[in-house]
């Protein structure tokens, strides 16, 4: 089993770096994989609603997205991490993940259906529980379980030292990823045991004008 870690900051090893280590730290003890992506510090666009991905069961623009998506189906799992920005996830990552699971989702990708998925949050001080509803909207939408922790999934500080500091982030960071790893043995064992993953319908797309 593995997990990818997505950093969304534009610090390759900042804030949100420390806190997806402390939860992939767990994950490997209970013998799950991980691996770090890192989304870069270079512009991403916005999803310019083309639809390519239609056609394309990818992105028009080749960046960082693509590059995810290319190696998205091969993980069981995903913790995304993003630091505070105005009382939201940065703009690189919600461009990120606008365009990675709608390219997905519009092109038929079905790379991430029924793997569990957790945001990682991590600020100075305050916009921490907006942006894990924020991310948490995504996986919602894409039918990805949800892993929670006994806290929010967030850890305060302005380095990676002070970040260290927070023992109950750290702590929930932990927890968060031994509660993943838990998913990830359950979902394993009903599927050896002959448990079929839910039956899928077409979609139906209504509008609220006619």
């Amino acid at each position: 089993m593995k997990v990818l870690l997505v950093n969304g900051s534009p610090h390759r090893e900042g804030c949100t770096y420390t806190a997806l280590c402390e939860a992939g730290d767990a994950l490997n003890a209970c013998g799950v994989e991980t691996d770090v992506f890192w989304i870069g510090n270079r512009p991403l666009s916005g999803c310019i609603a083309c639809h390519k991905c239609t056609e394309l069961n990818r992105c028009v623009f080749h960046d960082a997205v693509n590059d995810f998506l290319e190696i998205a189906g091969d993980y069981d799992g995903f913790l995304f991490g993003t630091p505070v920005h105005w009382g939201a996830a940065s703009g690189g990552m919600t461009a990120f993940l606008d365009r990675a699971f709608y390219a997905d989702l519009n092109g038929g990708g079905n790379r991430f259906y029924l793997k569990p998925a957790a945001a990682v949050i991590s600020a100075r001080r305050a916009g921490t529980t907006a942006t894990w509803d924020q991310i948490n909207k995504y996986f919602g939408l894409m039918q990805m379980p949800i892993i929670t922790s006994r806290y929010w999934n967030m850890v305060h500080g302005t380095t990676p030292d002070e970040v260290r500091q927070d023992a109950e982030g750290m702590q929930t960071m932990r927890i968060l990823g031994r509660n993943m790893a838990f998913f990830l043995r359950c979902k394993q064992i009903a599927l050896q045991n002959g448990l079929p993953l839910p039956a899928q319908e077409p979609f139906q797309f209504t509008n609220f004008i006619r």
